[in-house]
């Protein structure tokens, strides 16, 4: 009886409360505005042309319409905002699909250890924040946030003050901590009596814990799983892989995986996961084997391609042999067909916000400009789940918009100096006279 009349007592206060919240909330909701962006191209990202005197027409968050300006902008009505960017190009807000927003990893062997024992959560969690501004005011509107090194959930946090307009940033889905092989993931090099030290990834040995991890991870707010199939050697097993792949798809979610090695590219690949990151030791049969399984691959690429002339010479060696092979993959898995989406793997603080540096990469890897954007736009969209709301300027989808000088199509450098960017509407960054 007592149990009775705390819980009417209980559901009577909650009532008051949501009573009160539920006002609040109405009284300051801002009715949609209608937004008329005018630009002189469009890029058309699914014909890969360009789209004349262009405009695009915004209704809250979303696009009404896009195309050409003598077509759209009679329906604008006289109470539209205009944003007029001269001979700007607009296109379609870029994607990352392979972001570590909470990782400033500092340069050096130990650089990992330091950064696990000298950093609080807390302060991870604003190192996170700067990074994921200096991300979107880069042109990328959308990240897949493949783990968060050893921040235990802080990544969650910042994608939920992102949604929530706290912190300024992409649009995020978060990996959390990653499932790797027990001993088999940073840091290492750590006296083996600092039992309670942090890790990088859940670490786990078998198939019970391994389907534990992720149950847990999906509890704590997991957008979509992470595994180390390999790292110097491959690691976790087709069995656990298998395990982690089942318990993820059952709830929805996409399994991500680092793998690099032939063999642990393979046992991904056989176990079901839905991404190789990396990839960068893969032959002829993996790529088959991805094509055949539809399993995307995201290369990351960018950070070897423009730090291997900075590196000393056996991390020189090893770089300038990704390269060489990247050389004769990218093409080979244009051939096939396979899927290939963007990914910069940033994890300093010199390298958030330099995510273009994977597209330019890419198009002197075996991409054609168009076909990097796609990477970066359309693909990554797909892969990410999300493509009826990112990925083009199109009707029905976020108003996700970045805007550039000169034709990114001839010279994707381009992409470096993005002077206008607009997510879900709202003008982030605005460096263009209009």
């Amino acid at each position: 009886m007592t149990r009775t009349i705390v819980s009417h007592a209980f559901v009577g206060a909650v009532a008051v409360l949501l009573g009160t919240g539920t006002e609040t909330r109405t009284q300051d909701v801002v009715e949609p505005h209608i937004t008329l962006v005018k630009a002189a191209k469009l890029l058309d990202i699914r014909k890969g042309n360009y789209v004349e005197h262009a405009a695009v027409l915004i209704d809250g968050q979303r696009i009404k319409e896009a195309g050409a300006a003598s077509a759209i902008e009679p329906h604008a009505g006289k109470d539209a905002q205009i944003i007029d960017l001269g001979t700007a190009t607009l296109l379609p807000g870029l994607i990352d699909c392979h972001t570590h927003l909470m990782a400033r990893i500092p340069p050096g062997s130990v650089g990992y250890v330091v950064n696990l024992a000298t950093k609080s959560q807390a302060f991870r969690a604003l190192e996170g924040a700067a990074d994921a501004r200096a991300t979107l005011r880069a042109g990328f509107t959308a990240v897949r946030d493949v783990e968060n090194e050893g921040s235990d959930y802080a990544d969650v946090a910042l994608r939920d003050a992102v949604n929530q307009g706290l912190v300024e940033g992409p649009r995020m889905q978060v990996a959390t901590r990653a499932i790797a092989a027990v001993g088999q993931y940073n840091p290492f090099g750590v006296a083996p009596d600092l039992t309670a030290f942090p890790t990088g990834a859940q670490m786990v040995s078998g198939a019970d814990e391994a389907r534990r991890a992720v149950r847990e991870q999906i509890g704590h707010g997991a957008d979509l799983i992470k595994v180390y199939a390999d790292w110097n050697y491959p690691t976790l097993t087709v069995e656990e892989i298998s395990v982690i792949v089942e318990e993820a798809h059952k709830a929805g979610r996409k399994v991500a995986a680092h793998a690099t090695t032939p063999v642990g590219i393979r046992n991904a690949v056989t176990a079901g996961v839905d991404s190789i990151e990396h990839g960068h030791g893969a032959d002829r049969t993996d790529l088959e084997m991805m094509k055949a399984r539809n399993v995307y691959w995201v290369p990351t690429m960018g950070y070897f391609f423009y730090s291997v002339d900075r590196e000393a010479p056996q991390a020189h060696a090893y770089m300038e042999n990704v390269l060489g092979r990247a050389r004769q993959n990218i093409p080979m898995a244009r051939q096939l067909g396979i899927k290939i989406a963007n990914g910069f793997d940033g994890s300093s603080s010199e390298s958030h916000g330099q995510n273009v540096r994977e597209l330019m990469a890419m198009t002197h890897l075996g991409l054609t400009p168009i076909e990097a954007i796609r990477a970066a736009t359309t693909t990554a969209a797909e892969l990410m789940g999300w493509q009826d709301r990112i990925g083009a300027i199109e009707a029905g989808k976020y108003a996700d918009i970045i805007a550039v000088t000169g034709d990114p199509l001839m010279d994707i450098a381009r992409l470096q100096s993005v002077q206008f960017v607009m997510k879900g509407g709202e003008v982030v960054k605005s460096e263009l006279p209009h």
